[in-house]
C-alpha cells in the first residue's frame, strides 16, 4: 500500500527526488506500508520525523532512522538538515518505530502471552528424522550450484588455528519486533561483551536470512561490524540458503553450513565449526554443530534479565580448548559449563552491588563517605 502522506514511516526506502517546488521526495517503508513524502531541502531531521509521527502515531522520541548520514559520514543528529544529508538514489533507510497505541497493547499481551516458539520450526525429537537430509542428491545438487553461484565478501581473513563461530541476527542478538526502538535497546544484552570474550577463539560469521543490505545496516547500527575489540570475518544472507524438503515438514530454508566449509577448506570443518540460532531448522543439514539459543525477544520486558549472551560466552572459552567440537552434545552446554556460569553470575551480581552503592546519595563504591 503507498500513500503520499506529506510525511514519512519506519523502514525506510529512500530514494530522494527534486520536484518542481526544489522539495526532495523520500520514499519510506514502514511495516508493510510505503509511503512517499516531500520535504524541504532546509527541513532539519526532526522536522522529517514529524511529518513520521504525522503519518504513523509514531512518537518522534521512539523513532530511529537507520543508515541516514551527513555527507561526513556520521550519523544523522535530529538538528541536521534535508540538504545536508547523504541521500543516494535508490539508498536504503530503515525506520524503527512503534505506534503509541501499538505499544499500550504490546505491554498488557506481553504480561499475559506465554512464549510462543516459531511455528515453522523442528523440535529436538524431530531432528533426528533430518539426518538423511544431507545425503539425498537433490540436496547435494543444489548446495553444489549455492556453493559456485554465491560469493563470500571476506572482510578479515580466517585466522589459523581458530574455530568459527556463525551466528544468526533476528532472535538471536536482536529483537526484531519488540516495542523498544533505539538500537542499543534491541540489541540482546552482553552482545558487545560476548563477541569480545570469544574473538580470542573464534572467528565470527553473520549469517541471516534476510537481505544482505538489511544485515549491513543492522551490524552497522549495532556496532558489531565496527567494534574495536572484535572482527567479523565475513556476513552471509539468504543467498547461501538452500530449501529442503521433508515429507513431513514440507519445504523450508536452511543455513547449510557446508558452503562456509567448502569456500575455506583449509580454515573450517566440523570439527571447529559451532552456529548459534533461534530456530533448529537452520542448522538441519549440520545437527551435532547447531546449538538452539532462547530467543530474545520483547527486549522492553525482558533485557534486565537476559543473560544468554553472557553464560554461552563461559561455555565457548571452555570448549575452545578442545581439539575437535564434534563429540560434544550441544545441548547440554549450560551444564557443561555450569562451574564457570556460577563464577560469572558471582561476578556480575558484585558489580551490579558496586554500581548500586555509588548511585546511593554520598555512596562513593567503596562504603559512603
Amino acid at each position: 500500500m503507498t500513500e503520499d502522506a506529506g510525511g514519512a514511516a519506519d523502514a525506510a526506502t529512500a530514494a530522494p527526488t527534486a520536484s518542481a517546488a526544489d522539495t526532495v521526495e523520500l520514499a519510506v517503508k514502514w511495516q508493510k506500508q510505503d509511503i512517499t513524502i516531500h520535504v524541504e531541502p532546509s527541513e532539519s531531521v526532526q522536522g522529517i520525523k514529524r511529518k513520521l509521527e504525522a503519518a504513523t502515531s509514531v512518537s518522534e522520541k521512539r523513532m530511529k532512522l537507520l543508515g541516514l548520514k551527513v555527507r561526513s559520514g556520521k550519523p544523522a543528529a535530529d538538528a541536521d538538515v534535508v540538504a545536508d544529508l547523504m541521500l543516494k538514489p535508490g539508498s536504503k533507510i530503515m525506520m524503527m518505530g512503534t505506534a503509541e497505541a501499538d505499544i499500550e497493547r504490546l505491554n498488557k499481551d506481553a504480561e499475559v502471552a506465554p512464549h510462543v516458539q516459531d511455528d515453522f520450526d523442528i523440535q529436538e525429537e524431530g531432528m533426528a528424522e533430518m539426518a538423511e537430509l544431507k545425503d539425498r542428491p537433490e540436496v547435494q545438487e543444489k548446495l553444489a550450484r549455492r556453493i559456485t553461484s554465491c560469493n563470500v565478501k571476506v572482510l578479515n581473513p580466517p585466522r589459523p588455528g581458530k574455530k568459527l563461530l556463525v551466528a544468526d541476527i533476528d532472535y538471536t542478538i536482536f529483537d526484531l519486533n519488540s516495542s523498544a526502538e533505539r538500537p542499543e535497546e534491541l540489541a540482546r544484552p552482553f552482545l558487545h561483551e560476548f563477541f569480545s570474550a570469544i574473538y580470542a577463539d573464534y572467528d565470527i560469521v553473520i549469517w541471516s536470512a534476510t537481505s544482505m543490505k538489511w544485515v549491513e545496516v543492522k551490524m552497522r547500527e549495532l556496532g558489531v561490524s565496527t567494534h574495536p575489540d572484535y572482527k567479523l570475518s565475513f556476513m552471509l544472507d539468504h543467498l547461501a540458503m538452500i530449501t529442503v524438503q521433508h515429507p513431513k515438514y514440507g519445504l523450508f530454508d536452511c543455513k547449510p553450513l557446508q558452503f562456509i566449509w567448502s569456500k575455506f577448506p583449509e580454515n573450517y570443518g566440523p570439527h571447529n565449526t559451532i552456529m548459534l540460532d533461534d530456530l533448529r531448522r537452520n542448522y538441519v543439514l549440520n545437527k551435532q554443530n547447531g546449538l538452539v539459543i532462547r530467543p530474545f525477544k520483547k527486549a522492553h520486558l525482558t533485557r534486565t534479565t537476559d543473560r544468554e549472551l553472557l553464560y554461552l560466552s563461559a561455555y565457548l572459552t571452555k570448549i575452545a580448548a578442545l581439539d575437535s567440537l564434534e563429540g560434544l552434545n550441544h545441548k547440554h552446554w549450560e551444564s557443561y559449563a555450569k562451574a564457570e556460569i556460577r563464577q560469572l553470575c558471582k561476578q556480575l551480581e558484585a558489580q551490579q552491588a558496586q554500581q548500586q552503592a555509588e548511585r546511593q546519595p554520598g555512596g562513593s563504591g567503596a562504603g559512603g563517605s
